[in-house]
Parts: C-alpha cells; structure tokens; sequence
C-alpha cells in the first residue's frame, strides 16, 4: 500500500484580525459558519452573512464575531462597499451569480471561494486574477470539491512510487441515511430537488472504457448502471454523468484507458426513473396547460395515449410492460402519481416542475431525518509491470434536517480552503480548483479530524467487469 504523507500546519499566532464575507446563505451554509466561528478567536476572524433574504441568517446570530447584512448581488455600490470591506469572499450563490461577486473581487483586490463549477467567464478572468495575484478558487465543495482533492491524492501517491494511472473511475451520491430509508425507492431529497429530476439532460454521457469511447444517451441512461458495494451499508447502483471525459486533462489523465463519474442510487432506483424518462415527465423545454388545477393523476395521463375504456393505471402497465406484482408498480404506487384528488398547484409548470411537485410530496427530509453522502474512487494502475487497483470509499451522515451530510462535506473543505488562503497555505494565484498539493493534501488532514475519512482497500485489478453492470 502506498502511504500517505504527512502535512505540517503553519503557525498563525499573532495575527490581526481578518474579516470574511459570505455572500448567500443556503442549505450548505451551517458547517461552513460554524467551522469558521469554531476558530474565530484563534484564527482573529470577524464573520459577515450577506443575503438579500436574513432570515437563515439570523440564526447564527448568538455569537459575537457574527455580523450580517442585506446584499443584493445585482446592486453594484452594495456589493461593492460589502466586498471593500472583506479580506476574502465565500460566494455560496447560485453558480450563474458568483461572476458578479468575481469582477467586483478582481477590481477590489480580494480572493474568492466557491462551491461551484469553473464557468467559462470565470475561467476567463484567470490572467488578471494572475496578475494581480489574487486566488479564485472554485469546485471547492463536496462534488466538485472533495472527489477532485481524495482523486488527485492517491493518483499523485500513485505516480510518485512510479505507477501509471490506467483506471479512475469515480462515483457520488447524495442519499438517505439507512435509519431514516423508509420508502421503497430508498431515496428522499437531500439537495435541489430540480437538479434530480433534470439530471442527465443536455446531451448524452461520455466516458472512455477500456480505451474505447462510449456515448449513453439520456434515454438509455436510467438503464446501464454499475453495481458498487460499500462496506457496512450495502450496495448501490450509478449511472453515468455527462461528460467524464472532461477530467482527463485536469487530472493528467490524457492517456488513462478508463475514465468514468456517475452517480450513486441505491439499487432499482434507476429502472423506475426511467419509467418518468420514457414517459416525457422529466421535461422541462415546454410548459403545459392548466397545470394550476391539474390533479396528480391528470398529469399522468397527460403522457399516455387515449382510450375510452382503459384506465390511467392499466394504460402505463401496458405501455411501459410493467408488471402487477412488479416492486416498480409499487413504487409508482406509492409516489400518489395516480391519486385524484391532489393537485399540481402550480401556473404554467413544465412536465419537469410537475414531476418535481409530487416528489416534494414523498421525498422531503423530516425533521428528524438523516441525510448520506456515499463517494466511491476506483483507480487502476501500473506498478513494476502488475496492474493493481485501489478501491477508496467515505460515507458521511448528516445529524438532522439542518447539519445535514452534503451541508456538512460542502460547508467544511469551503471554510478550511478559506483560512488556508488566509494563512498564506495556499499561494498560487489565479482561477483555479483543489488539485494542487499545496491544497487538498492539508484540507484532506483536516477533514478526517472532522470525521471524513476515506478508507482505502487494495484489491485485484478488475479493468471493465461487463458482469458488474446492471441493465
């Protein structure tokens, strides 16, 4: 087994007094702050919460080095005086917004952080971030964040002991944890509803197995999933994401036979997805008629054909040949998708928006609930002529509704990238994402002290396994 180094963290006693400013106050937002809070005093930190809405905000207002303010992104002279103010900004926004809050940085002189995918405008403030030597650093979450960071560690691990990289394939899920797992599709939502049931459109998924370049596309891809077992919690099924092939440059991978990222689903979910993608409910480039007062069961008509005699239920079991006494019926079942007396409730929804409307209804997080993050690296490779492999696995459990998982493997790599920017830990300027040394190796160490381990297990070299895939 290769073995992981050992980082020294810098002292940063006798420091004056920093403040940072996060702009956006979600779901994702409590680990982060009370992270940063935990080493205010340590770390001479004051904190600012900016939102145009306070209301999350006001809940962290108990501690001292806490302030907030009302912040609307798209008012410059606001932004601008609020960003003035700061040593370094968390954009925690939605990811269209945060170029907003990245020219105002650039102009002001200040470093930035987010959560969110490089955008082609953001990468394309790279030279003057450069230039100025200001840190834009991006993907700096969970997915992207954490699986760039535990990747690129054991593929550098890898290539230091002389190994070649020939395999990495890499698998994430946001799921419910197995005490709070009380439906049959094993699943609640646990982030942006919109995102699950727009997943996989806007072209096919591409990956290269085995050398050869393959193409899913959308109307397949509920259907050709990989089986994935996870010591203690069982297993699970992924499907592809969209473009894996994107990776290989960012992770020098440009040569690598396999590369492959897909989302993690618990077993049997994906098959009755696709029974939504088949019919059309998972659409949303038109919107329907009459969707305000449209009934649960009007909606699924809507996608079957016309019969006078037929009901609705008879209908989707003949078009889709779903069995009776087939689990997936009972699913189906259970989400009231046949249910008369409930209602769309929405004005001018798209079949997407409708379908998303019921699912609120079955899948949204108790109070009491616990959320699961499951994140799976395979990495094959060469070593003194042998092919070998290293299986890498980290599952996380949220507490409740609100310290949730996600919130938790999103807010913490944020808020620690954050301080070590502070610190001058992480120097090199520009846009950028964690796949430095200098950053995910210290953010990994610090992550593990917050319970986000990755367990690691050598096992044999299984290239593509036409067996282990489902469908």
């Amino acid at each position: 087994m290769i073995t992981f180094s050992h980082i020294a963290f810098k002292n940063t006693t006798a420091i004056a007094m920093r403040e940072i400013l996060i702009i956006g106050i979600g779901k994702s937002t409590p680990a982060l702050i009370k992270y940063l809070v935990k080493n205010a005093v340590k770390e001479q930190l004051n904190i600012t919460l900016a939102d145009k809405d306070l209301a999350q905000a006001k809940k962290f207002l108990s501690h001292d080095r806490i302030k907030t303010r009302v912040l609307d992104v798209f008012e410059k002279a606001s932004r601008e005086q609020a960003i003035a103010q700061a040593d370094i900004v968390v954009s925690m926004l939605p990811a269209r917004f945060h170029i907003e809050v990245a020219k105002t940085c650039l102009a002001l002189g200040k470093n930035l952080v987010t959560a969110s995918y490089v955008s082609k405008e953001m990468q394309g403030l790279d030279e003057e971030a450069r230039s100025k030597n200001l840190i834009f650093m991006n993907e700096c979450g969970l997915d992207p964040g954490i699986d760039h960071m535990s990747a690129m560690q054991v593929i550098n691990r890898i290539r230091e002991a002389g190994g070649e990289v020939i395999l990495f394939e890499s698998f994430c899920g946001g799921l419910v944890a197995p005490e709070s797992d009380n439906n049959l599709w094993n699943y609640k939502f646990t982030w942006n509803p919109r995102n699950v049931v727009l997943a996989g459109q806007g072209g096919a998924a591409e990956f290269i197995q085995e050398g050869t370049y393959k193409y899913i596309p959308y109307h397949r891809l509920f259907r050709r999933t990989e089986f994935l077992d996870v010591e203690e919690y069982g297993r699970f099924e992924a499907y592809a994401n969209r473009n894996s092939l994107h990776y290989r440059s960012i992770y020098g991978l440009d040569d690598v036979l396999t590369l492959y990222r897909g989302t993690m689903r618990r077993v049997g979910f994906s098959k009755a997805w696709n029974v939504f993608v088949q019919l059309g409910m998972t659409d949303d480039s038109y919107t329907l008629q009459d969707t305000e007062t449209m009934s649960y069961r009007e909606f699924t008509n809507l996608f079957l054909p016309y019969s006078p005699t037929d009901s609705v239920e008879l209908k989707l079991r003949h078009n889709l040949k779903v069995d009776q006494d087939d689990l997936l019926w009972d699913k189906l079942l259970e989400l009231d998708i046949f249910n008369s007396g409930k209602k769309i409730a929405l004005a001018q929804a798209t079949p997407a928006q409708c379908l998303q409307k019921i699912l609120e209804d079955k899948w949204t997080l108790q109070p009491d609930d616990k959320d699961m993050i499951v994140m799976y690296h395979k990495f094959g490779y060469t070593l003194n002529g042998e092919k070998k492999q290293i299986d890498a696995t980290m599952v996380c459990v949220g507490e409740n509704q609100v310290d949730t998982a996600m919130a938790k493997t999103v807010g913490l790599p944020l808020a620690m990238a954050t301080l070590a920017i502070l610190n001058d830990e992480i120097t090199t300027p520009g846009v950028q994402i964690p796949i430095a040394k200098e950053v995910y190796a210290p953010i990994l160490k610090q992550l593990e002290q917050e319970g986000i381990i990755f367990k690691e297990y050598e096992v044999p070299y299984m290239g593509y396994n036409p067996n282990n895939v489902a469908g």
